[in-house]
């Protein structure tokens, strides 16, 4: 039989093919639609993909592997040694129970657990966590449920260690930790009140265009130091020295001229335009949804007293928190110290008369303006729910309708700004009034300000060039989104006046 030959065309046919596409189309930069259509929107499902525990190239996980254990094991020593001072036998075995539901949840977190529903407590919240887990989280654990919820859930499983006891129901494992910080920030806390303590006045030599020039760079020095106030985070600042806590809180006017090139969405300018026309209104009305304690809501109060005296508010409103959260969280007792510290307290020894004066002058004035109501504090439950801002709308319609008739809310720091963004890895190139959706969008929503020293992985509003900025200083500055080092004031125009709808 004669041999087979086979065709050599496959032992000479090329290892790879390549195609020549020169005559067809160029291609084009199209940019991926965002965000995804509302009807997919949900909170284990945001715009654009979540941060969860298990990435390990956010910093969600580090917060959830590390710091939020290390946090909690703070709180049970802070708590263990409240329970070493008491003496009532009756408290302390209260005590106890509420450590012995510390070290559960020490080991629900440790051990990754999956995430029940919250026990009826009494909280005005509880329907909305457990709808919320029942919906979107069943047999989700801490890891893989979106890390803002987790975070959320682990600090509304913190408060429920306390709020089912007897004694301690209002307890507040942080509270040591917040008075502290804010002793330690002398320096600052006394540069601000050596320079407010009097009244706010315009010089009478300064003609009416030197006087709104002196006004517009005030407003626009106070809003920076309202903004670089939230870099003493204590949720961040686990083992921060008294030097560095200095170094983050300087407040001179040459630090924040240089501090402004930092601010990477800068809406400033467009901010002061919406402010100074409130004066012929006839409302005139901010609102601050409060970040941290201590040194940043001093920064706050300064910035608030410069409202009311230049006649650019009548009334503020300011929303804290109802029970501890996030650490270092405004609550109504953080609010009552601090302005009593000022007026009565002795928390700065070293500090001279004139300088005690000047704090206790301060604190006075602002007592004065909670008695008189044109300060006034509120702590709705919805701002400790795991829900994003998206979500306020249909989950806290009353909240929305309040905020509505506001003329301008501003979110303070880094956690209110991802609840706004809806915490997810949206492009930095997004504008701020697509990525916070609904608090844009919806019939009558206000106009928002977002003051927020940058402090984790979400980034949104830095321009047409947002995405090549974030790019480079990826390369340049790999962990330039929690160092603290940069910031965004980003303002929303909303929908205002118009007649709130809901569905």
């Amino acid at each position: 039989m004669e041999p087979i030959i086979l065709p050599t065309l496959m032992a000479r046919a090329p290892s790879r093919v390549t195609l020549h596409l020169g005559h067809l189309p160029s291609k084009k930069d199209i940019k991926a639609p965002w965000p995804r259509t509302p009807s997919r929107v949900d909170p284990n499902n945001p715009p654009w993909p979540a941060y969860r525990g298990y990435h390990e190239y956010s910093f969600a996980h580090a917060t959830m592997g590390v710091r939020l254990p290390t946090i909690l094991g703070k709180a049970i020593d802070d708590a263990s040694r409240t329970l070493n001072e008491q003496s009532a036998e009756d408290k302390i075995v209260d005590l106890v129970e509420c450590l012995e539901r510390m070290d559960a949840l020490m080991a629900d977190l440790s051990g990754n657990a999956k995430l029940r529903p919250i026990v009826d407590d009494g909280e005005g919240d509880v329907a909305l966590w457990n709808k919320e887990i029942a919906k979107y989280f069943q047999g989700k654990d801490f890891m893989n449920a979106p890390w803002l919820f987790a975070e959320a859930y682990k600090y509304r499983r913190l408060h429920e260690c306390f709020s089912v006891s007897k004694y301690w129901n209002d307890y507040d494992v942080f509270y040591r930790q917040k008075c502290d910080t804010f002793s330690r920030s002398t320096d600052a806390v006394f540069e601000l009140s050596m320079r407010f303590a009097e009244p706010f006045k315009q010089s009478e030599n300064m003609s009416d265009k030197e006087k709104a020039e002196s006004e517009r760079l005030m407003f626009l020095e106070l809003t920076q130091v309202c903004l670089w106030g939230n870099s003493t985070d204590l949720s961040l600042l686990i083992n921060m020295t008294e030097e560095q806590i200095k170094s983050l809180q300087s407040t001179g006017g040459d630090h924040l001229a240089a501090t402004e090139k930092n601010i990477l969405g800068n809406h400033l300018n467009q901010i002061w335009e919406t402010v100074k026309v409130l004066r012929e209104k006839t409302g005139g009305r901010i609102d601050f949804v409060l970040d941290n304690a201590g040194f940043e809501l001093y920064c706050d109060f300064v910035y608030a007293d410069f409202l009311i005296q230049a006649g650019l508010a009548k009334q503020i409103r300011f929303h804290g928190k109802r029970y501890p959260w996030f650490v270092s969280d405004v609550t109504r007792k953080d609010w009552d110290w601090l302005l009593n510290t000022m007026v009565y307290g002795h928390l700065f020894p070293k500090a001279s008369e004139v300088e005690r004066e000047s704090l206790r002058r301060l604190g006075a004035r602002w007592k004065q303006y909670e008695k008189d109501g044109r300060w006034q504090y509120e702590q709705h439950p919805f701002w400790c729910t795991g829900y994003t801002f998206w979500d306020l709308h249909s989950e806290a319609p009353d909240l929305f309708l309040h905020l509505s008739r506001s003329d301008l809310v501003y979110f303070k720091g880094d956690l209110n700004h991802r609840k706004l963004t809806y915490d997810c890895a949206a492009p930095a190139s997004i504008p701020f009034d697509i990525a916070i959706g609904p608090m844009a969008s919806a019939a009558g929503a206000p106009k928002i300000c977002s003051l927020r020293t940058i402090k984790s992985d979400v980034v949104v509003g830095l321009g047409d060039n947002g995405d090549a900025i974030a790019e480079r200083l990826n390369k340049e500055e790999p962990g330039w989104k929690i160092s603290g080092k940069y910031a965004v004031v980003l303002l929303s125009e909303g929908r205002p006046g118009e007649k709130v709808r809901f569905a």
